[in-house]
């Protein structure tokens, strides 16, 4: 059936009016302004613009100011979150999702600061965002992709039982230009198997 513009609107506002559930050490949320200096002392970092599609470098005040702004704008096909350390509120990073085209496949994204890399929380963070997608939102399908330079985050996207498709080529704002990536998928049947064999946490054996 067809839904009227009335049932698009509650479904919509419904989403985005949800957020991931805590993991075990952190809490997904909504950016706020007093993240500011924070998003700027992590984001401001070329090691992880260049591996991010979208985030500018140098990162300004102003971008931490727009991505705060942008992240209270969700709808059920496109969110930005907050990573934050549960015990203490800090804010350590950002995910989301979103079609980088319009009309694309929706992409999940996340970048952790540099003094909290090798630690799991990119890992754990993208399970979150996972598990909310596929139980929250009518998104079926995520992509998912790895600069070929980036073996920490290709493991994440492994780990969370993301597929790999190929390799491609993505625009990179940080890099400034096109760079090389490892792309994959999950698809919700996918997620919803793993959940049924008991795997509900990343798949840590891999």
């Amino acid at each position: 059936m067809v839904a009227d513009l009335e049932e698009t609107l509650d479904e919509e506002s419904l989403c985005a009016a949800l957020a991931p559930q805590d993991t075990e050490r952190l809490r997904l949320d909504a950016p706020r302004s007093d993240d500011l200096a924070d998003i700027v002392a992590l984001a401001n970092n070329r090691k992880v613009a260049t591996m991010v599609a979208t985030m500018p470098h140098p990162f300004t005040l102003e971008d931490a100011r727009n991505l705060v702004t942008r992240a209270a704008q969700r709808t059920a096909h496109r969110a930005k979150f907050a990573i934050r350390m549960k015990s203490t509120g800090r804010f350590i990073g950002a995910a989301g999702y979103s079609a980088l085209e319009d009309g694309g496949a929706v992409h999940l994204g996340y970048w952790i600061g540099e003094p909290f890399w090798g630690q799991g929380y990119a890992t754990e963070a993208a399970q979150a965002m996972i598990d909310f997608v596929f139980s929250a939102t009518p998104i079926t399908r995520l992509t998912g992709a790895a600069r070929v330079t980036n073996p920490a985050s290709r493991r994440v996207l492994v780990k969370c039982g993301f597929e790999f498709l190929d390799q491609g080529m993505i625009m990179s704002r940080g890099a400034g230009g096109a760079v090389s990536v490892d792309r994959f998928a999950l698809d919700k049947s996918t997620w919803t198997a793993l959940k049924r064999w008991g795997r509900s946490k990343c798949l840590t054996d891999l």
